[in-house]
């Protein structure tokens, strides 16, 4: 029988560290049942029957968050054989107040000192023995980031959960606390086990809903709380909660020595530089600049340049070799064994082709994983985040929003998922609906396009598609704030900022895998399976009445073609009512790099350059700028590609809330291009018709949405009058 150990702790501990070091390349990530917090466990190096299982990173066992849902359920529900918490060292008495309520789960637990190489640096002592007996547990030191001490606290884990000890708290609270405790348990019954009824009982005390709902057969305990409310004059949650710091602060006392000298540490120092009121924005615009033109413009480009052109083109050259790309094996060995052309057309011209084009990009996006990953491990992004909530709050939006939007500005998958990291499910539902705003790396061939083709290759086209994805995400958060799904303001920013320190080379590769097979999963097979439905579409039709396969120079008889003549009457307004304009937003759904591609094979060109720049003349004189700059906008703000939507689906975890997140991109996309060309139109060309109207009643609805004040103003403002009055 396997033995099953979780790992407890707060984010930013260390535990992440820990876990990869203990299971290494034997790991297993999902998520959990029915959310979409990340579930990672994996079995401990040397022993197949130990499992580890990697909790959420959690201040407390109280389930104000989705993690500390998911770590109190798991624990409570499925009782791992011991418990593994990791302490940080640095800040060992905020750390301590999980650790008290993980004792008293009954569940045995060895407590691991992590960062004790940082402790001893800042010249601190933590008195290991001493801090054990005060527990009531063993005590480790470790450095998870180093690898020391680690494979002791696996050990110890492993002997307390053979022995199949039941963990016991030693520690009590104040006697009018501990009485009340005791009738608690004593109505719990034999339902409950021995080990668990502390907990429950502490629970029911500090009022858990959760817990209440859970215990409805327990005989009320309201008479023991106010009685201990009326003793102590405070209610039992803040007593509870003040009991177990005053408990910690004597631990503290007696096991903890700090370095009388005061010093600041070399995280304060940086700290005074990269987060001061005015340097930490324009720090992090260069830090940002050098992140992108490395990963984007640079060593990004040419690898991906390379994975385009070689891998999935004509080929590419290895130690002297000319080694053929994967088009040109595939062609040779369909054609070796007579394949028919129908099949021959849907491996090369929609699988490899299409998911070739997707994958073309992972170099680009490796590349700027491992630099994210570094910020990340290094403490840096926790800093941004901070700065960032002081902006970002006007709006209606958290600090840790921005992170997803930054990463969104790679690809939107990893930006969407990125947004588990926020507490609150209003603003991390708000966040999965903007964050695909931000012009993603797909999203640059169509900026390409349309500044080369209609506008000369203006250099203002590019930081204009930026400015309105930022402004579409600005508004969005003002007008949402203002509803009833998203009413209330942002949840208070509390993250932990962890000192700085130099991330292991293993851990940023494994982060940067992680991320880039993720997507290599999830964008490979939604784009594997709409490629060949683009293909399909594209290469049949019917001709004379007849369904069959169509020769070159027949797409105007294709099932693409057809969908788009019957759709295309909805674009009229915006400017680009022809089918083929149409065909190639909807192909843009796929995979936003298809517009380009799409462009190319309805406009008579096989294969174009990633700028489009063989079509700009037949595209140029098919649209007026106006019309080129209203198609953009549209695609940069609707609905993104299939492998992001899918993204979306799985974070938001529900079908509805899905379907408006899509249909708010898509009317957000349209009455923005709507305006767009109608105002544009109306100044370069002085044309002026019912769509013009249209326009500006819906530029006048958005102000009105804007500056109207919300819910909790207007109650704000009739207190305010009603007091005035009273004066």
């Amino acid at each position: 029988m396997s033995i099953k150990i979780a790992l407890a702790g707060n984010p930013n501990c260390g535990k992440t560290t820990l876990f990869n070091a203990l299971t290494g390349s034997n790991q297993f990530v999902g998520n959990w049942p029915g959310v979409t917090v990340e579930k990672k466990e994996g079995k401990l190096k040397g022993h197949k029957d130990v499992i580890i299982m990697d909790l959420p990173g959690i201040y407390s066992l109280s389930p104000y968050t989705l993690e500390e849902v998911v770590a109190r359920n798991y624990l409570i529900t499925e009782r791992p054989d011991a418990i593994l918490n990791i302490v940080d060292g640095t800040n060992i008495e905020r750390n301590l107040y999980l650790s008290t309520q993980l004792m008293e789960l009954g569940i045995p637990v060895i407590m691991a000192v992590n960062m004790m190489d940082i402790v001893e640096k800042n010249g601190d002592k933590i008195h290991i023995q001493k801090l054990s007996q005060k527990l009531g547990c063993e005590v480790v030191e470790i450095s998870a980031l180093k690898g020391t001490g680690i494979q002791e606290a696996a050990k110890k884990a492993v002997a307390v959960a053979n022995q199949k000890n039941k963990g016991v708290p030693v520690h009590k609270f104040a006697p009018e606390v501990e009485s009340v405790l005791d009738s608690v348990e004593d109505k719990l019954g034999n339902e409950i086990p021995q080990e668990q009824k502390r907990f429950f009982a502490i629970k029911l005390l500090e009022k858990d809903n959760k817990i209440q709902a859970q215990m409805k057969h327990v005989p009320d305990v309201s008479e023991e709380i106010n009685r201990i409310e009326k003793e102590m004059d405070d209610d039992t949650e803040s007593i509870i909660t003040n009991e177990r710091y005053v408990y910690i602060s004597s631990i503290i006392h007696e096991c903890f020595t700090r370095n009388k000298t005061e010093k600041l540490t070399i995280s304060d120092k940086i700290d005074q530089i990269v987060t001061n009121r005015f340097l930490a924005l324009p720090i992090f615009a260069v830090v940002m600049y050098i992140v992108y033109y490395v990963s984007v413009t640079t060593i990004g480009t040419w690898a991906t340049d390379w994975a385009n052109d070689g891998v999935f083109g004509e080929g590419f050259s290895l130690f002297g070799l000319n080694v053929p790309g994967v088009p040109v094996v595939m062609e040779g060995i369909l054609t070796a064994v007579g394949c028919a052309d129908w099949l021959q057309g849907l491996i090369l011209d929609g699988i490899v082709a299409g998911v070739g084009a997707v994958l073309g990009f992972v170099p680009q996006m490796l590349v700027l994983f491992i630099f994210l990953a570094f910020l990340e491990a290094c403490g840096y992004m926790a800093r941004v985040a901070f700065i960032m909530d002081r902006i970002f709050r006007k709006f209606g939006l958290s600090g840790k929003s921005f992170i997803p939007m930054l990463i969104g500005s790679g690809c939107g998958v990893p930006g969407i998922m990125a947004s588990r990291t926020i507490e609150n499910d209003r603003d991390r539902k708000m966040t999965i609906m903007t964050t695909t705003f931000i012009p993603c790396g797909a999203k640059l061939p169509i900026i390409a396009l349309i500044a080369g083709a209609l506008f000369g290759g203006a250099w203002w086209v590019a930081p204009s598609a930026y400015f309105v994805g930022v402004a579409a995400i600005i508004c969005s958060g003002i007008i949402l704030k203002k509803t009833k799904m998203f009413a209330g303001d942002p949840a208070p920013f509390v993250m932990e900022l962890p000192a700085y320190h130099m991330p292991t080379v293993i851990n940023i590769l494994r982060s940067m895998w992680e991320r880039g097979w993720s997507f290599i999963k999830k964008a490979g097979t939604i784009i594997l399976l709409s490629t060949i439905v683009v293909w399909f579409a594209s290469y049949f039709g019917w001709i004379d009445g007849q369904f069959q396969m169509l020769e070159s120079g027949q797409l105007d008889h294709s099932i693409l073609a057809m969908l788009g003549s019957s759709i295309s009457w909805i674009f009229t307004p915006l400017g680009w009512g022809d089918w083929k304009s149409a065909v190639a937003a909807i192909t843009g759904l796929v995979a936003k790099e298809n517009v380009v591609g799409t462009f190319g094979i309805l406009f008579g060109f096989a294969e174009v350059a990633e700028d489009g720049s063989e079509i700009w003349g037949t595209l140029a004189g098919s649209m007026t700028p106006v019309a080129a700059y209203s198609f953009l906008v549209f695609n940069l703000l609707c609905a993104p590609c299939f492998a992001a939507m899918g993204a979306i689906r799985r974070e938001m975890n529900n079908a509805r809330w899905f379907w408006f997140a899509v249909g708010y991109q898509t009317l957000l996309a349209y009455v923005v291009s709507l305006c767009v060309y109608q105002i544009g139109t109306l100044v370069t060309t002085g044309t002026f018709g019912i769509f013009t109207v249209a326009a500006f009643a819906l530029i006048a609805g958005f102000i009105y949405l804007l500056v109207k004040p919300s819910k909790e103003e207007k109650m704000s403002n009739i207190h305010l009058s009603s007091v005035a009055g009273a004066k």
